[in-house]
């Protein structure tokens, strides 16, 4: 049986019984359990964050673990996409443009990372933005670095390429300093035996017979022959579209097919052919056209000596 409750009340001075609607009673039960309940929920709630069994523990220990790799690695991602970013830069602007080849556009280097999304299979973990946004940026890096890698080995190849170019260029005398005086130049002038005005397409070098001839670069023999103009004639064929003429030659040391390198010596200076003194006539041609040799002396001439060198060709006369 419950117990009957009261009250005072001060204006008759009396006590009165409490009377409780059955709609109250209930209202006050159904709050204290509520109360009860959220009260035993985030108490088990609270309690669980500092109560966690050793393979929660682990698992939350693994994840933050993972976040701060995470961090991490995407700091040295972004410091290696920097890096990358300075060698495109000297690889364009530079190496590329000292070899002649065209730069590589940044479409070229990061093509094949739009339209379809690639990283689908990703999506419905929990960190699956994070995962997604990583994995691109490695994909994006190594693109990149498959392309700078192809880039530098085509650029070595430039290298190897231009340096076997320079090797070959016609640079040198053929015949050493001091053993010769200019007889005649790149010009037009009357042939000492036809008797006509004909152009001089070479340089002749007048030195008394016996005098060494050296190639003037890398190159193959192209012929070495006798004919009734040039006499004792080596041609040699030096790639790159460059071709050289050593003619009125005394000896040749060097036959057809034989690969010489410049400064080798391959014959000696003559008077064979159509020519009135012991001289050497030299011509370069450039895809088949003849150019002036006085411009391929850059490899044993100084300024002044290239300056007296192009005056005696002007002014003296043809043997040829």
């Amino acid at each position: 049986m419950a117990k009957v409750k009261y009250y005072y009340d001060e204006e008759t001075l009396s006590y009165r019984k409490i009377t409780v609607n059955k709609s109250d009673y209930y209202r006050r039960i159904l709050f204290s359990s509520l109360g009860v309940l959220l009260v035993a929920f985030f108490g088990f709630i609270g309690f669980s964050q500092i109560i966690m069994s050793p393979t929660e523990r682990a698992q939350k220990r693994e994840l933050e673990n993972l976040k701060l790799n995470y961090q991490l690695l995407s700091k040295r991602l972004e410091e290696s996409s920097l890096i990358l970013d300075e060698i495109k830069e000297r690889d364009n602007n530079i190496y590329r443009s000292y070899f002649e080849a065209n730069p590589i556009p940044d479409e070229q280097r990061k093509a094949g990372f739009g339209g379809v999304n690639r990283y689908k299979n990703l999506e419905g973990f929990d960190n699956s933005k994070m995962i997604q946004q990583l994995t691109k940026e490695v994909d994006i890096l190594s693109k990149q670095l498959v392309v700078q890698s192809k880039s530098l080995d085509e650029i070595v190849d430039l290298a190897k390429k231009k340096e076997d170019m320079l090797a070959s260029i016609p640079a040198i005398l053929p015949v050493k300093k001091g053993d010769f005086y200019v007889a005649s130049g790149f010009k037009m002038r009357m042939h000492p035996i036809l008797k006509i005005n004909k152009f001089h397409k070479g340089m002749d070098f007048t030195a008394p017979k016996g005098t060494p001839v050296y190639a003037s670069g890398n190159g193959i023999v192209h012929l070495a022959q006798r004919n009734s103009t040039f006499g004792k004639v080596i041609f040699i064929d030096h790639g790159y579209g460059y071709r050289t003429i050593y003619a009125h030659l005394d000896k040749m040391v060097v036959k057809r097919g034989k690969q010489v390198k410049r400064g080798d010596l391959i014959g000696y200076v003559g008077n064979t052919g159509l020519s009135v003194a012991p001289h050497l006539h030299y011509e370069v041609h450039k895809n088949g056209r003849a150019v002036n040799p006085i411009n391929f002396y850059y490899g044993n001439l100084s300024l002044d000596e290239f300056a007296a060198l192009q005056k005696a060709s002007e002014e003296s006369q043809s043997y040829d």
